[in-house]
């Protein structure tokens, strides 16, 4: 059997992958390999670096850090002003890079990661899913989550990357052909959410995106080959941010995230141990 954790995109949300991991370590249940797209691809990468629950505990601190506050932590004006200089993004990505070269070393690569770790962006040029799994990691996992407008895209080797959640949300199938057969997928909840038609302008670009991000793991989840097993972990509710504008940027509902994420995990996990 080998295990793979599929860890989905979702800004603040990922806190709840926090929670879920915490659940499979008191399950017992570690990765032979980890794939990650965004979020996922930044949590992904902290446990390929450390696969012991003592990864959670520095999951949860580096979330409730001043630096994680800081990646998109600047005033509306001080946004305003980048944009208009910049005329593509919001926020400088350096904080962001400095949370992720803290949570898995600088300079770290994929080589030196104690499970095999691949991480999706989303290249410009090409107009293409893109896996990174070998090389240096930071610039890759920052690739992964370059958030379009948020971020500016990450240079890579002459390309330009951008969030990998617009190609491969839930990277499900990823993990199947790179031989998982027992697979726990750590996603934010959205999937678990019903969509309704946009009633007003804000909803149209977000129901859009979420069909865009969404069908992909449906199709692949359908088609689940014989032999391999897939545990979708629930993510323990919505919380009253989610819905809120600007909630992209609000660090202080995740203790709830990952506290909720861990209750409804844990007992899903139980479940599956009497079945």
């Amino acid at each position: 059997m080998t295990i793979g954790f599929v860890l989905g995109g979702g800004g603040v949300r990922g806190a709840v992958e926090i929670g879920m991991l915490q659940a499979l370590f008191e399950a017992q249940v570690k990765p032979d390999l980890i794939v990650g797209t965004s979020i996922g691809a930044i949590n992904g990468a902290a446990v390929a670096a450390d696969p012991t629950d003592a990864v959670v505990e520095r999951l949860a601190e580096a979330w409730g850090s001043p630096a994680a506050s800081a990646v998109y932590g600047d005033s509306w004006m001080r946004q305003l002003q980048r944009l208009a200089t910049s005329r593509i993004h919001l926020n400088d990505p350096e904080p962001l890079r400095e949370l992720i070269a803290a949570t898995v070393g600088h300079g770290a690569t994929f080589e030196d990661m104690k499970v095999p770790l691949a991480v999706c962006a989303a290249s410009i040029e090409r107009a293409a899913e893109q896996w990174f799994d070998s090389g240096p990691l930071v610039d890759a996992v920052l690739a992964s989550a370059s958030v379009p407008a948020a971020l500016p895209p990450t240079l890579i080797d002459g390309e330009h990357y951008v969030d990998g959640g617009l190609v491969n949300s839930i990277p499900l199938g990823e993990a199947i052909a790179r031989g998982a057969t027992e697979i726990y997928v750590l996603q934010v909840g959205r999937i678990e959410e019903p969509l309704t038609a946009p009633r007003k302008p804000s909803d149209v670009a977000r129901v859009s995106f979420e069909i865009a991000r969404r069908h992909r793991f449906a199709r692949e989840r359908a088609q689940v080959p014989d032999g391999v097993i897939v545990h979708v972990l629930p993510y323990g509710g919505p919380h009253a941010l989610d819905s809120k504008p600007g909630s992209y940027r609000r660090m202080d509902a995740t203790h709830a995230r990952i506290a909720a994420a861990y209750e409804a995990s844990a007992a899903y996990l139980a479940l599956r141990g009497d079945a």
